[in-house]
């Protein structure tokens, strides 16, 4: 049970009391698992003693263990009883025992408030693509390009051809050059010549990456002419995609391209809803409340790089003597900011539409989520620890607003009666660091 202790503004303060009879069924669960997993020899799986197990184990971790569970089910749970949307929570656990209630005390801060504009009578102009004869030949044409043959010419060399160079010189090599997707003054200089012929072919200044290269001369000889050889539009050509006919070849690329252009309109009506709901809505937002989406993303960063064997600050002075530090933190803080403000308006969307999700709904989820990530529901939730279940929590609930929004949009264009229905909300990115919409970082 969930009591209400403070709130003031954005800052709120509540207590939660968990039911003995809830502890001693956590401790139950904790003690089975132990007893499951881990071997203690002399005795059969499961018939150790607790507190043989307990020696294994180390003291306190039982009571560490049943903490996180409790904390990982009734935090979430406190939260949506008592209708608040934290941004950031502070747990502070009272004492456990086995046989009595558990009590924990939560200090955090809400979001601020919002009024959106009158979205309701938005007219979205974002529409899938249409899938004409033109677009059907046109991907034809690119499946006969990517399941072309070469076969060798004896002939000077044509603008399709495949060419096989050798770069002369101290560090050079043989290598295929596709003259019909070559930069320009590689296939100029090639153009006409044959097998055996020696080329310079000059190579203008350019940057790449941070490294300007001034213009210079490679030399190469030509090894090798092969042309490109198109196999006809017909059923063999379809058979040999595994397609019974090239009719049914055409019917099949055909539903799959529309399938496409339906989910690229989607993204877009999504996307330009979205915009509109941020727009359109009055906030005043907390520059706090930015600074720690803007550190929560640089933490995501640094731990990227350091995936990719990256130290942070190697990354950071390296920036800095490139002149783009400065630019790389302005990125980062403008898309802080830009998250924050489209996580309040689908909030705040959500609370409007009254969207809740059921317990079944979200334990649904939760099961998919980690089966989809080879989990346990107790390891995820482990993984994601109390305040990120209640952002994942949170992100669904998002989710399902945001589609029920879009829902009642799509039947009034078509002259319906809005009738708000929705079903299981399933957020496009779902990964155990769910709770924050995935956007372009600064500097890529």
């Amino acid at each position: 049970m969930a009591e209400l202790i403070s709130r003031e503004g954005n800052k709120v303060q509540f207590r939660v009391a968990v039911p003995a009879a809830e502890v001693n069924r956590a401790y139950d669960q904790v003690w089975a698992g132990l007893s499951r997993d881990v071997r203690v020899p002399g005795f059969r799986p499961g018939k150790a003693p607790r507190k043989v197990l307990e020696s294994r184990v180390g003291k306190g971790y039982v009571e560490n263990e049943v903490r996180e569970r409790l904390l990982q089910v009734h935090f979430p749970q406190a939260a949506r009883e008592l209708k608040l949307s934290l941004v950031d929570a502070q747990i502070d656990p009272g004492t456990l025992a086995s046989g009595e209630p558990f009590t924990f005390t939560v200090r955090g801060e809400t979001y601020p408030e919002v009024t959106l504009g009158d979205w309701r009578s938005a007219k979205l102009s974002a529409a899938a693509p249409e899938i004409t004869d033109e677009v059907l030949e046109r991907t034809l044409a690119d499946l006969q390009e990517r399941n072309a043959t070469f076969q060798t010419a004896d002939r000077p060399i044509e603008a399709t051809d495949q060419v096989t160079i050798e770069e002369l010189g101290e560090e050079g090599g043989s290598y295929p050059v596709y003259l019909d997707v070559a930069e320009p003054h590689v296939r100029d200089a090639l153009i006409g010549k044959n097998v055996g012929d020696e080329v310079e072919i000059t190579v203008p200044a350019h940057q790449h990456g941070d490294h300007e290269h001034p213009e210079h001369t490679v030399r190469v000889r030509v090894q090798g002419v092969q042309t490109k050889q198109l196999q006809p539009l017909d059923d063999e050509f379809a058979k040999s995609l595994n397609f019974e006919s090239l009719e049914r070849l055409r019917t099949d690329l055909r539903a799959e391209l529309e399938r496409r252009a339906r989910q690229e309109g989607d993204a877009a009506r999504r996307e330009e809803f979205i915009n509109l709901l941020v727009e359109g809505m009055q906030v005043d937002i907390p520059q706090a409340l930015i600074d720690r989406r803007r550190q929560a993303m640089l933490e995501e960063i640094q731990d990227d790089l350091g995936r990719q064997g990256v130290k942070w600050d190697e990354y950071e002075t390296f920036m800095r003597e490139q002149g783009k530090l400065d630019e790389f933190m302005a990125d980062l803080a403008k898309n802080a900011e830009n998250r924050v403000k489209r996580d309040l308006a689908l909030e705040k969307l959500a609370e409007d539409l009254g969207v809740q999700l059921s317990d079944a709904e979200f334990s649904s989820t939760m099961n998919a989520l980690a089966q989809a990530n080879g989990l346990t529901p107790q390891q995820l939730q482990s993984q994601l620890g109390p305040n990120g279940i209640n952002a994942y929590y949170v992100s669904l609930t998002r989710e399902k607003a945001l589609q029920q929004a879009l829902g009642e949009l799509g039947n009034q264009a078509q002259g319906e009666p809005a009738t708000p229905e929705a079903g299981t909300a399933q957020p496009e990115e779902a990964s155990p660091a769910a709770g924050e919409s995935q956007e372009e970082k600064p500097g890529e």
